[in-house]
């Protein structure tokens, strides 16, 4: 027996937006232990870190609240805390490190995370890497 589907026909005007937002974090540079190499294990160098996160605006009025939207703030304590801790051997675990932070807010889909070193070749103004991470 055949059994035919009837076809639902999708109104854009009907379905529901989701409104997203960026928040920005753009060349926080801050001291870090981090390096494979003896050298990089003596001294803390540099890093660049820039955050770009694609929120979800949440439904009702801001209100002009804080707690309504994800702060950048605690995004760079965040980081700070996470430098503090000790040494990091790679760049590219301090990169996912900083995008599970992000991403640990529900509000946030997706995240892209670059970590540059900034002393490590005279000839070149930075080193590192940039991920994007979205939410399961």
């Amino acid at each position: 027996m055949f059994v035919q589907r009837k076809q639902v026909e999708t109104n854009p005007a009907q379905a529901p937006s989701r409104r997203l937002y960026h928040i920005l974090v753009r060349d926080l540079v801050l001291k870090c232990s981090i390096g494979i190499h003896a050298h990089e294990l003596l001294a803390p160098q540099r890093v660049r870190i820039n955050v770009d996160m694609s929120v979800l605006e949440q439904a009702g009025p801001l209100c002009d609240d804080i707690a309504n939207v994800v702060s950048y703030e605690d995004v760079i304590d965040g980081i700070k805390a996470m430098l503090a801790e000790g040494h990091i051997n790679l760049v590219e675990t301090l990169a996912e490190n900083i995008a599970e932070l992000c991403l640990s807010d529900e509000r946030v889909e997706t995240t892209r995370i670059r970590v540059e070193k900034l002393d490590v070749y005279a000839e070149a103004a930075s080193v590192g890497i940039e991920i994007e991470r979205r939410r399961n």
